[in-house]
């Protein structure tokens, strides 16, 4: 007897046997302590053949080992608690979740419940892809709703099956682990391929993770710095064909007018287009921030956006909640020009519609905030109403946020200093002209006329 636990110098180790699951292949090892069998996975040979060796040589010097635990002695004393990657996963979220926009709370979430399945080590007694989806989005990497108390019931099972069969975080270092992992970060649920957008971000917040990991002691490094794995190309340049000229917007805001809840949301569209607000940034406009003479340019003095990020995501329980801009910091001011057409239209909409108690220019059906369904839908008739049958098939200005990519193009072709025009739109010069510089529609004639000419100087 140690102290008062029962030991035994009873111990026969056998070999090592693979086991092939759906989800991966894993190596078993077993012994027999006493009466008991014993057993362990692990998810390479290697580790399963270095576990083995341990318990032979600590068997060979007369290591007594414990009855209770299947383990030698001397492991009782020093081994370390083991931590799985779902109870990692959910701590990494409860210490993102205080600081982070609702936005950037439902990215982790889906980047987590993507990667997580590919961490279990059976597939046996594994709830349904749906089930899984459910419990590790809605509900474990959920800070709030796990606060609240245990998860729906007829997720009750799921979630104690997902806690006692996820790998130990300390897996991810090993590369035959980590590769899957983060091939499933280039796939959607479907299986198709995710966007290349959509790859990097949840890369970089399975980085991240990983990056806590090591602050916590359960790895030794980031093993992502010296992973060899090629995500899907990034392109990030905005497609031409999306981006209207000034004709074609005057027609969509005109046809915008026509629909019945329309006329309110003409001035919404024309921030977009004019001062190429963010669709969160229109929404939360407010009175206080616009700088309008009688005609002429005015300025618009830009401090909070609302994204849509959900009631679930929210401190607020809203689907918007107002924030600092995009990339500032909190109460720091972009200041944006209003050109005239811009002016009129928005001073009208002071004049025809006012605002909200607050001071909101726009207001949803109900008279709450703006949604991105409400306005979608009447972008969509404004688009079927005021363009050719062949435009309106296009991708041209199909969504609301293109209004951004003319508004951001128009500056750049009308000889707006790169500098400026990224101070404007809150972006970095960087990326502004790895994204945005591109020409607007119904430029391409008159840069043709350009070259025709500058030909025949040549030939004179």
């Amino acid at each position: 007897m140690t102290g008062a636990r029962e030991t035994t110098y009873d111990v026969r180790i056998w070999g090592i046997s693979k086991r092939a699951w759906r989800s991966g292949t894993t190596y078993r090892v077993r012994w027999l302590v006493g009466r008991k069998e014993w057993h362990d996975s692990f998810a390479t040979r290697a580790l399963a053949e270095s576990f083995r060796a341990d318990l032979l040589s600590l068997a060979r010097q007369g290591e007594p080992f414990d009855v209770e635990s299947g383990r030698p002695v001397s492991w009782q004393r020093t081994e370390k608690i083991v931590t799985s990657w779902y109870e990692h996963a959910c701590a990494y979220v409860d210490m993102k979740w205080p600081h982070a926009a609702g936005k950037s709370r439902q990215g982790i979430a889906e980047s987590l419940a993507t990667v997580t399945p590919e961490l279990l080590v059976t597939a046996r007694g594994r709830p349904s892809l749906p089930v899984l989806r459910e419990l590790l989005y809605g509900w474990s990497f959920n800070a709030r709703r796990r606060a609240d108390g245990p998860p729906p019931s007829h997720l009750v099972r799921a979630e104690q099956w997902v806690a006692q069969n996820t790998r130990p975080v300390a897996d991810l270092a090993d590369p035959r682990v980590l590769r899957p992992v983060l091939d499933t970060l280039a796939l959607r649920l479907d299986g198709r391929p995710a966007a290349p957008s959509t790859v990097s971000r949840k890369r970089a917040i399975l980085f991240n993770a990983v990056e806590y990991a090591v602050e916590r002691g359960h790895l030794a490094g980031n093993p992502l710095t010296s992973m060899k794995w090629r995500a899907p190309k990034l392109a990030e340049a905005v497609d031409p064909r999306v981006v209207i000229n000034h004709g074609q917007a005057r027609a969509l805001f005109s046809a915008v007018r026509q629909l019945g809840s329309g006329p309110p949301l003409v001035a919404f569209f024309a921030v977009m287009y004019y001062a190429a607000l963010r669709p969160g940034e229109a929404v939360d406009l407010r009175k206080e921030a616009l700088a309008l003479p009688e005609s002429g340019w005015g300025e618009l003095y830009l401090s909070t956006s609302a994204p849509a990020a959900g009631r679930s995501w929210s401190e607020s329980g809203n689907r918007r909640e107002p924030r600092q801009l995009k990339h500032r910091s909190v109460d720091e001011v972009r200041v944006v020009p209003s050109p005239p057409e811009l002016t009129t239209i928005l001073r009208d909409h002071l004049v025809e519609h006012g605002t909200t108690s607050d001071g909101r220019l726009f207001r949803g059906a109900r008279g709450g905030a703006l949604s991105e369904s409400h306005y979608g839908r009447l972008w969509a008739a404004a688009r079927f109403a005021a363009l050719t049958f062949d435009e309106a098939a296009s991708p041209l200005a199909r969504r609301p946020y293109d209004l951004r990519h003319a508004a951001v193009s128009t500056w750049l072709n009308g000889g707006v200093p790169a500098t400026q025009v990224a101070q404007w739109a809150g972006h970095s010069v960087n990326v502004l002209l790895r994204v945005y510089a591109k020409c607007i529609a119904g430029q391409d004639d008159a840069l043709r006329r350009r070259v025709e000419r500058a030909l025949r100087d040549g030939r004179s």
